[in-house]
This record gives C-alpha cells, structure tokens and sequence, in this order.
C-alpha cells in the first residue's frame, strides 16, 4: 500500500548522499575522450593541470569509478542547504486538470538561488586545498558566477567572473550579488584579454556568449601564477557533482514508493540537466528500469535537436580541449534571449553520447511559450522559475496535457533548477509583450557548422 505523500518531500540529513555518481562507469559507450588542442591526441591529467585544479583534472578523465566520496568539507558546506525538496505540485495538478503526477526537484533554495552551488562549492574547495591564490570563471545568466562567488569567499580565494555581456548589461543585481561577495566582474567580451580583443574585432557590437567568456576565463587563468580555470557547466566533473540532485531525488522518490514514467530537465551545457537524470539513466543502462528521459533546450540555441555530433573547441577561441559533443559550432553566438544559462554552442560529451544512444530524447521551445509557462507556474505554485527552469516546466506541462486528453496517469519530476527574481528585465520584457522568438535558419547553423575542425 503506498504511503500518503506530502507536498513537500524533505530527506534527513544522514539521507544526504556521501559520494557523487559517476554515470560514466556504467556506460556500454563511453563518451569519446577530450582532445589536446595542439596535437588532437586524448588529453592527460599532466596536460590539463595547468587549466584546472589537480583533482578536478582526475576527475574529468575518469570513466571506471562509479562512486567519488564527497569529502567531509564539502557535505558540511551542504548541509547549510541541503537535501533540498521534492515538491508534489498538487497545485498545479488541480489547475490543469490532468490525470498526471508532477514532482520538482528544487534547487533554488540557497543565496545563489540554483543548483550552481552544488558544483562551486566543489571546485573551490579543491582549488583552496592546492594552495592556488584564486580562481577565473565566465558565467552566462550570472548563476554560475554567483555561486563561485560565494564559495571562493567560504574558501577565502579570488574570484574574477568573466560574464557574458548581454546577461551584465540586463542583469545588474545578479552583478552586484557577486561583487558583494568579493568577486571582479568584467563583460565579456572584453578588451582586457587577447582573445576578448579579437572577438570584438571580428564581431563588432557582440552581445557576447559562453563560448567567449570560457576563452577569455582560461587567458586569463593561465596569465596569472596561482590561479586555475573553473567551469559551471558541461564537463563530465562539473556533472559529477551535480548528480547529488539526482541522487537526493531518487531517494526521496523511494521513500514514498514513487516510480517516475517521465523525468525532464532543462538543458544548456548539459550539467543540471546530467545531474539530475544520472542516477535515473544508470538504472536504465543496468537494466533495473526505464524511463523516458527528456532534455528541453531554447529554440534558439538547438544544440542536441539541430546540431551535429562531432569534435568541437568547446570555446569561441579556440584555446581549451576538444569535445566530441553535438554542437552548433564553437563560433555561433546564439541571440540574446533571456535563458543566458542556455546560450552555449554545444553540450555535455556524456550527455550527448547518451542522446546518440537513444537513452534521452530532447525537444526545443520558444521563449515565449517558455515564459508562459514560468507565469503560469508563478501564479500557481507561488515561486518565481528562472528563466532557463522554465524549460522544463514549460514540457512538463505539455506532457501533463497529454495525460489530460489521453487519462493516463503519467508520473513526472522535472529539474526547478533556479528561481528567476534577477531575471526581471525579461519578465518586463514578456508582460510589456515585447519578447520575441527567434529560431536561427539551417542556413546561419551550417554556415557555423561548415567551420567545425577537421578530426579524424
């Protein structure tokens, strides 16, 4: 008999779990190996270590440990916010009108407001145990940014965020959250660095994209002794991390003897998103169950539904390794929609191989249906999505209408990765009725996609 279940499902703090899950170990196909830009051959540990924290760099390459411990400093730090809730969206249920089940996992719970956290927390504390001085970052929607902010200052580092210029200019508040905390903030991209110089020569008047901040970031890192690079999204250690989520998920769902029909996350880089179905896709890959796993991405920004898999530069300058991931190529700067977490050019190199398997499927959506379903939301469940959140409840209510005219009574958890109060200037923009959608051409997507590099 199954028990009565809450609105809000909370795990104790001894539930929480003490190691991070490493998909990789489990997977039939392993996502091809990252490249050395310089001599096309698998990257090692020796080669990445001057980018990136000694441990993070074994973690990165590591495709044969199932489990990593979370060290102690680290689950202390997360105590403060988590295990964060499974909410039942009763609410939302009863408004609809569907025969559907919705749950979300919501990570907005803590000062930097999303999921970012988990993996910042991470990263600095691997950089402050390396003895390093600090730390450089891009960051696209300001999450990232924030939560790195947040913990170099736990961990007593400097913190220099490289932000994407569209997201400084729209988003001050989330701008001065990060100097609060002791970071420098620069747009980008910028006329400090190299590399920033030469974006804005060849793209005069750009707003920007992940891809150039990450270029900008690691110039910067690699120019400055005692400092190293870290990430927010879509390396393999940034996802690691990130599937306490998915981790804390499937044990809150068991507890209540919940099975899920359906689980869907928002996808830019691919790290909330892998954090969260992980756990739920290494079953699958075991043959202990199945589910139908769906990664939602911004129409304007298709990498999984329009791109190609291949090998790319995962930066706009071209100075960090080579992925083989699906792509919209390293030189597409995506336009200046709302959902800055999601504007990158390409995706997790495990989540693309899992999408190239057919264990996920992935749909894209238009900002403007996606902000409809984040008010909707709103006016409903009571807390204000981010806009890249809203993604996957903009799905998962596609779905639950889908149970409404078929009565099937479909289980669904979706990722509420952020809440959206620094995201005001896009909300004003969709209550003013003036967001609009922009889907790129197959034209502008092969013209990018022509310029991928030549790799066997």
């Amino acid at each position: 008999m199954s028990k009565e279940i809450p609105y809000k499902i909370y795990l104790e703090e001894s539930e929480m779990p003490a190691q991070w899950y490493n998909v990789r170990a489990h997977m039939k196909n392993k996502p091809a190996p990252i490249l050395n830009p310089a001599t096309l051959q698998p990257i090692t540990v020796e080669e990445l270590t001057p980018i990136f924290c000694e441990e993070l760099a074994k973690q990165e390459l590591d495709d044969t440990t199932p489990y990593i411990d979370i060290p102690e400093e680290i689950r202390e730090f997360y105590k403060m916010y988590r295990p964060s809730p499974l909410v039942r969206a009763y609410c939302l249920e009863k408004s609809l009108g569907t025969p559907a089940k919705i749950y979300y996992k919501f990570e907005g719970n803590n000062t930097s407001g999303s999921h970012k956290l988990n993996s910042a927390i991470a990263q600095a504390y691997y950089a402050m145990k390396q003895g390093l001085k600090g730390v450089t970052t891009e960051t696209g929607a300001g999450q990232w940014g924030t939560a790195l902010s947040m913990a170099c200052s736990y961990f007593g580092l400097d913190c220099q965020v490289y932000m994407v210029k569209v997201s400084y200019e729209q988003k001050p508040f989330r701008r001065e959250v990060m100097r609060t905390y002791g970071a420098k903030i620069t747009p980008s991209p910028s006329m400090e660095t190299e590399i920033g110089r030469k974006i804005n020569a060849e793209f005069p008047g750009t707003s920007g994209s992940l891809g150039c901040a990450i270029s900008e970031a690691v110039e910067a890192a690699t120019a400055q002794e005692g400092y190293r690079y870290v990430l927010g999204s879509v390396l393999s250690q940034v996802l690691l991390h990130q599937t306490i989520i998915g981790l804390e998920t499937q044990t809150a769902l068991k507890k209540y003897d919940i099975v899920p029909d359906m689980i869907i996350g928002c996808a830019g880089g691919g790290s909330n998103l892998g954090g969260l179905i992980s756990p739920f896709a290494g079953e699958k890959l075991r043959g202990e169950a199945d589910y139908q796993i769906i990664a939602v991405e911004p129409a304007s920004c298709p990498s999984l539904t329009r791109g190609r898999y291949a090998y790319d530069f995962c930066d706009t300058g071209k100075v960090c390794p080579l992925a083989k991931m699906y792509t919209l190529g390293s030189g597409f700067i995506p336009s200046a929609n709302h959902a800055g977490g999601l504007r990158y050019h390409g995706m997790s190199s495990i989540v693309s191989q899992l999408y190239d398997d057919g264990l996920i499927d992935a749909v894209s959506v238009e900002q403007t249906a996606v902000f409809e379903a984040a008010q909707q939301f709103a006016r409903i469940e009571g807390i204000l999505p981010a806009p890249e959140s809203s993604h996957a409840i903009r799905v998962a209510i596609d779905e639950a209408m889908k149970c409404k005219e078929t009565g099937e009574e479909k289980t669904i958890v979706f990722g509420l990765t952020g809440t959206g109060y620094f995201d005001m200037v896009a909300y004003q923009k969709f209550n003013d009725g003036q967001m609009t959608d922009y889907v790129p051409t197959d034209a502008e997507l092969e013209e990018s996609l022509a310029k991928l590099p030549k790799v066997d």
